[in-house]
């Protein structure tokens, strides 16, 4: 079994627990008092076609299976003012608990202190976690190309629209970009950890980001340590990045974050 196996079967016996409590129904009412999703898609730049800046997702992530505990976040709602207040444009949620240590009260909490989007970060395995995701407040959700087939990344990304939101598409391979563009995806990140051995391997992305048309946000995912990562990453075509462990471990995130966009606005305009 792999890594990503491994954590989808645990999340579905988690999720199995949590539908023992709550039909689909009641979820659904629960959507209905939600006030509308925003745009993540504007938010990230998208149809923007002179787009000079770098848009930075900054994730509230505990730990991870390949580095352990990162960080305590007794308050999350106040790292993600940080965040904001520092220049994100989106704030990343860890909600899976067995191997990141988040929680749905952690997205119920970010939600509630933030006026950007808020994606739901989890290993999204079926329809009822992106209604979930709709019912604590999330604009977005993940979509993992290599834990889908064809037809559930279809359905999956269809009811996300349907329910006025947007999914970050994340791949790991060519094919995977060609499925995550079929489906007509918007927001497509390049995960540069691979799944097996969980290493971080950064000339993925330059290798891979050429296979993205013009029209999609393109994500850089993993692997950002420092300013030189977030000059690789967009120099090579990345129009936002994904950022965990070097914010959640850093004491002052919010100048790391402003750091990060000058970085990539410098090197996008010198692209």
């Amino acid at each position: 079994m792999s890594v990503l196996q491994d954590i989808i079967a645990g999340v579905r016996e988690d999720l199995d627990a949590r539908k023992a409590t709550l039909t689909l129904a009641q979820l659904q009412g629960l959507v209905a008092q939600q006030r509308p999703a925003m745009d993540a898609f504007a938010a990230l730049g998208g149809n923007d076609n002179a787009r000079a800046d770098l848009k930075v997702i900054a994730e509230v992530k505990r730990r991870s299976p390949s580095k352990g505990d990162l960080a305590g976040i007794a308050d999350p709602a106040a790292l993600a003012r940080q965040y904001e207040e520092g220049g994100a444009s989106v704030i990343s949620v860890l909600t899976e608990e067995r191997r990141f240590g988040g929680s749905l009260a952690d997205l119920d909490a970010v939600r509630a202190a933030v006026g950007i989007p808020v994606l739901r970060k989890d290993f999204t395995c079926d329809p009822f976690m992106i209604w979930e995701a709709r019912a604590h407040g999330a604009d977005l959700v993940l979509l993992i190309v290599a834990a889908l087939s064809d037809e559930e990344l279809h359905d999956y990304l269809a009811l996300t629209h349907q329910l006025g939101m947007n999914a970050v598409v994340e791949t790991h391979t060519a094919e995977e970009i060609d499925r995550a563009v079929a489906v007509g995806a918007k927001l497509i990140g390049i995960n540069v950890r691979n799944l097996k051995t969980l290493e971080v391997d950064r000339s993925i992305f330059a290798a891979l980001a050429g296979n993205i048309p013009a029209g999609p946000v393109v994500i850089a995912e993993s692997g950002v340590r420092d300013v030189d990562d977030v000059r690789h990453y967009a120099a090579h075509g990345a129009q936002a990045i994904l950022v965990g462990e070097a914010l959640v471990k850093d004491a002052t995130p919010l100048e790391r974050i402003s750091e990060f966009k000058a970085a990539g606005a410098l090197a996008i305009s010198s692209r």
